[in-house]
């Protein structure tokens, strides 16, 4: 018998709220697949319109990203109460650097990593899900783990 405090349902965020939140941060993690498997990549982000919009240099992320496969994007975030997490899963497109994009998205993404970051990347979605949950306290699960299991020697 336990004295659980009543769990707090997940919260399932709506399109809105995702894109809000996405724009609320600037650093998600970016899967792609590389010769038949995942990889992930953390990525300085935009949202653009209804869009994610990253820059990055040669490579395999360039490479795995404007390949025909789909890509996902995931970001979170927290406070004190709260945490979230949304994913973005679409089709990423290399973008032709124009006036219209450096004065839009390309303004204020700078990549966190030196280097020659010259490629813009969109990720158009085709689907956007979150959610949002009440942080539980560490007190609150730790006494579960390996509850019922353990033997005493004595």
């Amino acid at each position: 018998m336990h004295n659980d405090p009543p769990q707090t349902p997940t919260e399932l965020l709506d399109a809105g709220s995702c894109w809000d939140l996405l724009r609320g941060v600037s650093v998600g993690h970016l899967a792609v697949f590389v010769n038949g498997y995942p990889e992930v990549f953390p990525v300085n982000y935009k949202v653009d319109q209804q869009s994610l919009v990253f820059r990055t240099g040669e490579g395999t992320k360039l490479r795995a990203a404007g390949g025909p496969l789909a890509v996902a994007l995931e970001a979170d975030g927290h406070d004190e109460v709260k945490a979230w997490s949304v994913l973005v899963k679409g089709k990423a497109v290399i973008l032709e650097p124009s006036d219209e994009l450096l004065a839009g998205a390309g303004l204020t993404l700078f990549p966190w990593q030196a280097g020659e970051k010259d490629h813009f990347v969109r990720i158009v979605p085709t689907s956007v899900t979150g959610r949002r949950f009440t942080i539980t306290s560490p007190l609150t699960w730790w006494n579960h783990v390996g509850h019922g299991t353990r033997q005493d020697t004595a």
